[in-house]
């Protein structure tokens, strides 16, 4: 079933963001299943897995068309709400930290998306080893810079924190207000 362009307009987007190894894949899948929806996995794992060589700034842009790209069609699906397992700001933060700049087109493309609410996990859960994971030693300073960057985009945010079902029920709620107010 294919939704007119006008239908867009009523669903919101749900952004699960935050630093690596905090749920973000586990809850967007929850919470797509939940409400009955779509949710968009983050592309860079799928590239990366394909790359078969350390990922270089350069990829870092095809990496981001290809998150639009996926955002852009699972919408089209979605009812009421799209849940997006990250977005662009993920790439920008590891663009500046590893190579201290970010691509301008990046920023651009930041500025062009829109979002209804952002769900930032925090880092109070266990680390799991994972090749495409980069710094386990370093989860408080990524995770203030999460907050930063969300909080420039003056989007309502939740911090998502405590138990699996704690965090279930902390997203639900925040969702189920989103919608409401829609």
């Amino acid at each position: 079933m294919s939704i007119a362009t006008h239908d867009l307009v009523d669903i919101s987007k749900v952004c699960v963001i935050g630093p690596e190894c905090t749920g973000k894949s586990e809850l967007s899948k929850y919470l797509a299943s939940h409400f009955d929806t779509t949710w968009v996995p983050e592309y860079a794992r799928a590239y990366l897995d394909k790359l078969g060589r350390p990922y270089q700034q350069s990829d870092l842009l095809k990496i981001a068309h290809g998150q639009v790209r996926l955002e852009d069609e699972w919408v089209r699906d979605a009812k009421r709400v799209v849940i997006c397992d990250t977005n662009l700001i993920t790439i920008k933060i590891w663009s500046d930290y590893k190579y201290g700049r970010c691509d301008d087109e990046i920023l651009d493309l930041i500025k062009s998306r829109t979002y209804s609410l952002y769900l930032l996990n925090y880092i109070d859960v266990p680390w799991v080893d994972d090749p495409q994971r980069e710094h386990p030693d370093k989860r408080e300073f990524f995770w203030q810079l999460y907050r930063q960057e969300v909080m420039h985009t003056n989007v309502p945010f939740i911090e998502i924190k405590g138990s699996w079902e704690q965090r279930q029920q902390l997203a639900q709620e925040a969702i189920e207000k989103l919608i409401l107010k829609g």
